[in-house]
C-alpha cells in the first residue's frame, strides 16, 4: 500500500516514516506537515497515474485539521489518525477511519493498525478485481478442437476480418479462430495488451523494443499506427 504521514511535528513524522519503512506491505511515498502539502502530494500522484492508498493523519493541525481534511477529500483513501487527543474519537467512527491511535504510540499498536488496513485494502482490491484478471487462460475455437491459451504465453493478436491469429510463445504457428479484433480489445481491456494498429494487439509484457514505429517481439515486426504510438510510450512509461 502507498501511504503518506500527515502531522506539522517534525519529529512525530520522523517516528511515522521509520515505523512506515519497517512495515513489508507499506510504500512510503512522503511526509506533509499539514492538510495542504497533502492535499498537493495526493493531486501530484494521482496527475501521475499513481494512487495514495492510506494516510496516517494527525488531528490537531493548523489551518484544516485532520476532520477537515477528511471530510473535504474527494477521493477514499484509508486514514489511521494518530492523534494526542481522544476527544475526537467519535469523529473517527462516524468517518469511517481505519483505527484512531493515541500518541504516544508503540510499534506494536501501530502494526496492529497496519494490518487492519491491510485487510481491508486487500478486501477492496479482491473485490473490484474483474473476473479475468483472476483467470490464467480462456478457451477458443481452432481446428474443430476447444483450445486453452494462456495470456500469459500471448505475444501478439493479427486481425483478419471476422478471423484473428494467435501467436503464443509455446509454438511457432499461430492459433486461428472465429472472432473480431474489437471483441478482443474489450476482452483484454483490463489487461497488459494494447492495440497498436487496426490489425494488431500486443502483449506490453513482451515488447523487446520499438523502432520506427515497429515493434519487436521475438523474431516478429509489428507495425505501430501513428494514432496509437502516443498511448503506447504512455503504457509502457516511456511518457
Amino acid at each position: 500500500m502507498r501511504c503518506i504521514a500527515v502531522d506539522d511535528e517534525p519529529l512525530a513524522l520522523d517516528l511515522l516514516e521509520d515505523n512506515i519503512n519497517q512495515v513489508p506491505y507499506l510504500e512510503f511515498v512522503g511526509r506533509c506537515k499539514n492538510a495542504f502539502e497533502a492535499i498537493d502530494l495526493i493531486q501530484k500522484e494521482k496527475a501521475e497515474n499513481r494512487n495514495v492508498d492510506l494516510i496516517f493523519l494527525d488531528i490537531q493541525m493548523p489551518g484544516i485539521t485532520g476532520v477537515q481534511f477528511v471530510k473535504s477529500m474527494a477521493t477514499n483513501p484509508m486514514v489511521i489518525f494518530i492523534t494526542a487527543y481522544d476527544q475526537f474519537a467519535l469523529d473517527g467512527f462516524d468517518l469511517n477511519v481505519v483505527d484512531y491511535l493515541l500518541k504516544p504510540v508503540s510499534f506494536e499498536r501501530f502494526l496492529k493498525a497496519c494490518n487492519r488496513a491491510n485487510e481491508l485494502f486487500s478486501l477492496k482490491e479482491n473485490a473490484q478485481t474483474p473476473k479475468i484478471l483472476q483467470e490464467e487462460h480462456f478457451f477458443v475455437n481452432a481446428e474443430y478442437s476447444l483450445v486453452k491459451i494462456k495470456y500469459a504465453d500471448i505475444l501478439y493478436i493479427e486481425g483478419l476480418k471476422d478471423y484473428i491469429k494467435i501467436y503464443v510463445s509455446t509454438q511457432s504457428r499461430p492459433i486461428i479462430t472465429r472472432m473480431t479484433m474489437k471483441s478482443v480489445e474489450e476482452k483484454f481491456a483490463v489487461l497488459p495488451f494494447m492495440r497498436v494498429h487496426k490489425s494488431y494487439i500486443v502483449s506490453l509484457n513482451k515488447i523487446e523494443s520499438i523502432r520506427n514505429l515497429k515493434i519487436s517481439i521475438g523474431t516478429h515486426l509489428i507495425p505501430v499506427s501513428e494514432q496509437f504510438s502516443d498511448e503506447l510510450l504512455r503504457r509502457i512509461g516511456s511518457k
